[in-house]
């Protein structure tokens, strides 16, 4: 069977599994646990991108204290730059015990596990000064490396950190913390819960699963950048949308049911428009993240907010938060198209909302 999906019915499935609809969810926790992960860039020209995923979804029901507390208990835990239900680590346990990865390595995994090995013993004196003296950031580590990492840009030279990084994706080490946005390393099985390891091909197939209950309609194989994949697989059922070419894979449990929107202001990282082929394949948006242009060249702003309203992408907030000052500036609001009253209200609403949660004045409001 396949399911064949107008333009309209694909984008409200996006916007479903998102949980980005007028039935806002109520628990942080259970809400991470639907979305599988909430990536902790720590970008704050309007507010960290966790702080904004969590804050679109729960409204004014939620606190950045959250976050805090959740790690504290470890009902959530850091991998790899990724807020996780702690229970879903014994999904990757298995990948971690075979990295560099699968048969056949790419010669960049080669590299990386040959740079591992011949620091062999930087590795160890991490592991040791860890077990005896607990949590610490990267720069109370020793750097014993023989060969240095190389890189054409920030992490050249930076040792430490890149074995932490792999260490990390080995299974050995994990962040236990953050002080002041910095990365606190420890043991992982001192972070990590107890559990099963699920076997490798089996863990993959419910990664896919899980992933197409978060996104709702998603391609059973894309290119994407590192980190998180987005594609699904073969979960969930066939699908083909009018106007887009190929086939897709959508969670039918999105197929039925009554639609209710609502306006919400996305961070430039949110899941519903992180992957822009998609974005623009389901919603027709035109839109990038402009913070590594010049000034001069940037349409909508640094951080641009995307405007979700309904089940359309409809425009682009240009705000700062300016925590000094006490205001959040809205500096502009791009819209795609004339927006209605609905939409202007909609937006309105949001960023009040969204100064409360800095808990800041709104400065130079929109119209």
């Amino acid at each position: 069977m396949v399911h064949t999906l107008s333009a309209r019915d694909a984008r409200r499935v996006a916007v479903r599994a998102q949980l980005l609809t007028a039935d806002r969810p109520v628990d942080a926790l259970e809400l991470v646990r639907h979305l599988t992960l909430v990536q902790m860039d720590l970008t704050a020209h309007v507010a960290p991108n966790a702080d904004l995923v969590l804050w679109s979804r729960l409204g004014s029901a939620y606190s950045p204290d959250v976050i805090d507390d959740l790690l504290v208990s470890r009902a959530l835990v850091e991998v790899e730059g990724y807020l996780r239900p702690a229970e879903d680590v014994a999904l990757f346990r298995a990948g971690m015990a075979a990295w560099p990865g699968v048969e056949p390595l790419s010669e960049w995994r080669r590299e990386l596990e040959a740079w591992v090995e011949a620091n062999r013993a930087c590795r160890e004196d991490i592991l040791t000064r860890l077990r005896s003296e607990g949590p610490m950031p990267a720069r109370e580590l020793p750097d014993t490396c023989v060969v240095p990492w190389r890189s054409s840009g920030w992490t050249n030279s930076k040792n430490v950190q890149r074995m932490l990084d792999l260490m990390e994706q080995r299974g050995e080490v994990a962040v236990s913390s953050r002080e002041n946005r910095e990365r606190t390393w420890d043991l992982a099985a001192r972070v990590h819960p107890d559990g099963p390891t699920v076997p490798w091909e089996e863990a993959e197939a419910e990664r896919d699963r899980r992933r197409l209950v978060a996104l709702g309609i998603a391609r059973a194989r894309v290119t994407f950048p590192p980190g998180e994949p987005n594609h699904v697989g073969a979960a969930g059922e066939e699908a083909v949308v009018e106007g887009v070419r190929g086939r897709w894979r959508v969670e039918p449990r999105y197929l039925e049911g009554s639609f209710g929107g609502r306006t919400a202001l996305l961070s430039p990282l949110d899941r519903l428009v992180l992957d822009r082929k998609r974005m623009a394949e389901l919603f027709g948006f035109d839109y990038q993240l402009e913070m590594y242009k010049p000034a001069a060249q940037r349409r909508w702003g640094y951080f641009a907010l995307p405007v979700l309203h309904g089940d359309r992408l409809v425009g682009k907030v240009d705000a700062q938060t300016d925590l000094a000052a006490g205001v959040l500036r809205v500096h502009a609001v791009h819209w795609d198209d004339e927006p209605t009253a609905a939409m202007r209200d909609g937006v309105r609403r949001e960023l009040r909302s969204l100064a409360a949660l800095l808990d800041v004045e709104i400065a130079d409001p929109p119209d």
